[in-house]
């Protein structure tokens, strides 16, 4: 479990007994679900990158690694979309981040357990820029509501399905 941004987990896979060449990347700073996330990535075998703007706690077993970047808008997501290859996957509740990863090629899914795809990024881009708009306007204030357990039990079956589809398309079946 390193803080250092130079690691190469795809090289230490096999040390670390992973069973997939797939990725999950971890949008932490405001991820309400990262213990779900630990848990199905343990289930499948994947490595997790943690990537957050200050160190949070991670599990201390093997596959989980914590990336801590520098202050700022949009590094955590730069970090992200520079890193992830096709096939991995983003969890984020960050729209514009959700659509860069998509174009790299790999499964999004939101922390509501929304999968998003090349179909559903556009409304969901629109549907962001009218929401700050009535923020600015003062028409829409408060934030999101806090998760419920039919949230996490949502999220859970949607990490599973884009896990899923992941593999396969990671084994040419897609």
């Amino acid at each position: 479990m390193k803080a250092s941004v130079s690691a190469e987990p795809r090289d230490e896979k096999e040390f670390l007994g992973l069973e997939t060449m797939i990725e999950l990347y971890i949008d932490a700073d405001a991820c309400p679900v990262k213990e779900e996330i630990y848990q199905v990535a343990s289930r499948y075998g994947i490595y997790v990158w943690v990537v957050a703007n200050s160190r949070i706690s991670i599990p201390r077993e093997g596959g989980v690694e914590m990336i801590v970047v520098a202050d700022g808008p949009d590094v955590a997501d730069d970090w992200i979309a520079e890193h992830i290859q096709k096939n991995d996957i983003a969890v984020t509740g960050d729209i514009p981040l959700a659509a860069r990863c998509l174009e790299k090629g790999a499964h999004v899914i939101g922390t509501h357990g929304q999968a998003f795809d090349q179909e559903s990024i556009g409304l969901a881009l629109a549907h962001r820029e009218l929401n700050q708009q009535l923020r600015e306007s003062g028409s829409l204030m408060g934030g999101p509501a806090p998760l419920s357990q039919r949230d996490r039990s949502r999220f859970l079956s949607g990490l599973d399905s884009a896990v899923q589809k992941s593999l396969r398309a990671s084994d040419g079946q897609a």
